[in-house]
């Protein structure tokens, strides 16, 4: 049985589960060359058997409580990933995402995040993080859009490829408006 969240709009929230992995895959496939501009991940070798395997780390995360992997749902198709990786010992997380290129602008993913935050701050999390490179607007924008300060950028912190981007930090704490 799989969990299902309204989003509204026409979106929902899943759990990643073993069912998501090989339409996981197939989206990530499709999206392979943008992502590859701002992920470390995306530049392995993109196969079933490895979307499986992290599949399967994920749910284990999940089980022990530090990661809330989730898949973002329109209608029938998979359209996006958010996750959320837990820190109960410090009261934090951090917050990441992506979504097919045909969703952009959409709102699935902020309306996606809004739902991993409601559940971090019943969950006690006082801080959340998303961190991105720093020169990709559109995943900085959700981050400004759901209210996160940009806290400073992180030089040559992401090794992308070939190539070292720099990190932006953007944070909310709870105690924010």
């Amino acid at each position: 049985m799989q969990f299902i969240h309204d989003l509204g709009g026409g979106f929902s929230l899943g759990l990643r589960t073993m069912d998501t992995a090989e339409e996981m895959h197939q989206l990530t496939l499709r999206n392979l060359d943008r992502l590859q501009a701002w992920e470390p991940w995306a530049h392995e070798a993109q196969t079933l058997s490895g979307s499986v395997d992290f599949t399967r780390a994920q749910l284990a995360d999940f089980v022990a409580g530090t990661v809330l992997p989730a898949v973002i749902i329109c209608g029938d198709s998979l359209i996006g990933a958010v996750s959320l990786r837990l820190n109960s010992y410090l009261k934090t997380a951090e917050l990441g995402y992506w979504v097919d290129a045909g969703f952009e602008g959409s709102g699935a993913v902020s309306r996606a995040c809004r739902a991993l935050l409601e559940h971090a701050d019943s969950v006690g999390v006082k801080r959340v993080e998303i961190r991105t490179a720093a020169e990709n607007r559109k995943s900085a924008a959700v981050a400004e859009r759901l209210g996160f300060a940009l806290e400073g950028v992180l030089r040559s912190a992401l090794p992308v490829g070939k190539a070292r981007l720099d990190v932006a930090l953007y944070a909310h704490v709870q105690s924010d408006p």
